[in-house]
C-alpha cells in the first residue's frame, strides 16, 4: 500500500488556560495523496484552523502523530506554506518585492529569482500592477500577491486558512478561478478551509466535513465533479444538488446536537 503524503494518527488538541482544558480536536485521523485539493468544511469552532497549525508546524498535537511524506511535523518548513483570510505582507515592499523576498530569504540565484517573480506576476494578473506598494493595491490583489508569495516557493503543501472570506463575491470567484489554475499547474497539496459548502465542491477533490464540541471528523467526501469547474456549470449537476443537500443534513443534525450539548 502506498505510503500517505500527509497523514494524521489519533490526533487530540487540547488547549489550557489556567486550571480549564478545551478539548477542541479529538481523534483525528486522515490520509491524504500528494497533489490532491482538500476542503476543511464546518461550523466555527469545530477546529479546521488548528488542524492546519499543526500541520503548519505552529502547534503540537496533546496526543497523536502528524506526518508529512513519512517525516513526524515538529516545527514550521519550507515545504509548508500558509496563505490567511487577511494576507500577511509587508506594506512598506512592492509587490514584486513582496513576492521576491522568500527567495531572496533562501538566497536563490538572482535569474532564478527573477523568472519566477515574473511567471506568479503573469499568473495572478498581478504585472501591472509590480511597482505598486501593498497599501495601493485592493483587498483582492492582496491576496493575489499573498497566493504568488506561497506558490513562488514550490512548497509541497500548500495550507490556506478562510483565504477569500474576506472578499466581495465577485473578487471571491476571481481568486478561486486563479486558486484553481495554479493548482492544476503546480500539483500541489491543498488543505483549503472554507465555512461555504458551494466553495467547497468548486475546488475540492474532496471535503473533510468537520463538527464541534470537540472537533472530529464527520465525514470524509470524495467529490467527483470534472474539472475545469466553474458555478454555473456544477450548480446543474444532479451530483451537485446530492452532494450539498447531503452535507446540509449532516450539518443540520450536528447543529442539533451542539444545541443540546449546551443545554
Amino acid at each position: 500500500m502506498t505510503q500517505p503524503f500527509i497523514e494524521l494518527n489519533n490526533v487530540q488538541k487540547i488547549f489550557k488556560q489556567n486550571k480549564t482544558e478545551n478539548t477542541v480536536l479529538e481523534d483525528i485521523n486522515l490520509k491524504i495523496p500528494e497533489g490532491q485539493f482538500v476542503c476543511l468544511l464546518g461550523p466555527s469552532g469545530c477546529g479546521k484552523s488548528t488542524i492546519l497549525n499543526l500541520l503548519a508546524g505552529f502547534e503540537k498535537p496533546t496526543l497523536g502523530e502528524i506526518y508529512v511524506d513519512g517525516q513526524t511535523i515538529s516545527a514550521p518548513g519550507i515545504d509548508r506554506a500558509v496563505v490567511f483570510q487577511q494576507a500577511q505582507l509587508f506594506p512598506w515592499l512592492t509587490v514584486k518585492e513582496n513576492i521576491q523576498f522568500p527567495l531572496k530569504q533562501s538566497k536563490a540565484e538572482p535569474k532564478y529569482i527573477a523568472e519566477q517573480t515574473e511567471y506568479y506576476l503573469e499568473k495572478t494578473g498581478l504585472k501591472k500592477f509590480e511597482n505598486h506598494r501593498i497599501w495601493q493595491i485592493s483587498g483582492g490583489m492582496k491576496q493575489r500577491v499573498a497566493l504568488a508569495r506561497a506558490w513562488v516557493m514550490k512548497p509541497k503543501i500548500l495550507l490556506m486558512d478562510e483565504p477569500f472570506g474576506a472578499l466581495d463575491a465577485q473578487t471571491r470567484i476571481l481568486m478561486q478561478e486563479t486558486l484553481t489554475q495554479l493548482w492544476q499547474d503546480n500539483k500541489t497539496t491543498v488543505l483549503f478551509v472554507t465555512h461555504d459548502i458551494d466553495e467547497s465542491l468548486l475546488l475540492a477533490d474532496r471535503i473533510i466535513l468537520m463538527a464541534g464540541h470537540p472537533g472530529r471528523i464527520a465525514e470524509d467526501i470524495q467529490v467527483n465533479l470534472p474539472r475545469a469547474r466553474s458555478i454555473e456549470n456544477i450548480a446543474p449537476q444532479q451530483e451537485f444538488i446530492e452532494t450539498k443537500k447531503h452535507i446540509l443534513e449532516i450539518m443540520r443534525k450536528e447543529v442539533s446536537r451542539m444545541i443540546d450539548y449546551i443545554h
